[in-house]
């Protein structure tokens, strides 16, 4: 397993895609959480709230919704270049126990996107709360340490958790352009659509789906819904984690029972 995940690790960083990814991600997460910070503030400004403060990370974990993208990409190429390459073949032949290479890429990509998380969500924070510092934003911006470390930590799990997943789509569709969209869906795309049709039992089953479960694990009170999801961070990650088992375990199956 060892050798399996150095090969792996190796893989991952030789490649440019790796890089432009983590940097487009980065990019992302400070765009979109400078846009909401400031259309939140902006906000409270016109209402005329007083005495009122605005957590900077909190923004960031918004911006979630629209940056999780970016670090899906480096998570589907992982596997999805080898098969378009013909890669897997000499993968397996390496590593002929087929669980054992979906074990490795998963073990090598969760402390990269965990790293990435916490990282790019850091420098966010950091402009975040120095652009909605100044008196035209209303000074509205805190950094509690504890709960900006909380934030942190739970987006860095966040997006090593949906990079798995993504692994794991990835491995039963084997296309690059087949597991964006199915990743697109499952992220974004099919808990929109449910949210939208106004049954009680679609928001139900939107609000347990990987975008909102991992808000509810994040604590994010500005989301999609209009309001904060009825459940708890537990529940939240439990949900999470019961998608990325899933993922895999579909992806297990379709590499043991298809050949390369």
């Amino acid at each position: 397993m060892g050798q399996a995940v150095g090969a792996e690790w190796v893989k991952l960083w030789s490649v440019r895609s790796t890089w432009w990814c983590l940097a487009g991600a980065m990019v992302v997460m400070v765009v979109s959480a400078v846009t909401l910070g400031g259309s939140t503030a902006t906000n409270m400004l016109r209402e005329g709230v007083e005495g009122a403060r605005l957590t900077a990370s909190e923004q960031v974990v918004s911006a979630t919704s629209f940056a999780q993208f970016a670090l899906v990409a480096p998570a589907m190429l992982v596997i999805t270049s080898e098969y378009a390459s013909g890669g897997i073949r000499s993968t397996l032949q390496a590593t002929p126990i087929r669980g054992r290479v979906l074990a490795a890429k998963a073990l090598a990509v969760v402390p990269v996107m965990f790293a990435a998380g916490v990282l790019s969500g850091g420098v966010s924070t950091a402009v975040v709360y120095t652009v909605l510092s100044v008196d035209v934003f209303g000074g509205f911006a805190v950094l509690p340490l504890h709960e900006v470390v909380r934030d942190l930590l739970s987006m860095g799990l966040f997006y090593a958790l949906i990079s798995v997943m993504t692994i794991g789509v990835g491995t039963a569709v084997r296309s690059a352009a087949g597991t964006l969209t199915v990743a697109f869906m499952l992220l974004m795309g099919l808990p929109l659509m449910l949210l939208t049709t106004g049954s009680q039992a679609a928001l139900e089953v939107s609000l347990r789906m990987p975008l909102f479960a991992g808000l509810a694990f994040m604590g994010s009170t500005d989301n999609l819904t209009g309001g904060p999801i009825p459940y708890s961070a537990g529940e939240g990650l439990a949900w999470l984690l019961a998608w990325t088992v899933g993922a895999l375990a579909a992806g297990h199956a379709v590499l043991r029972l298809r050949d390369a």
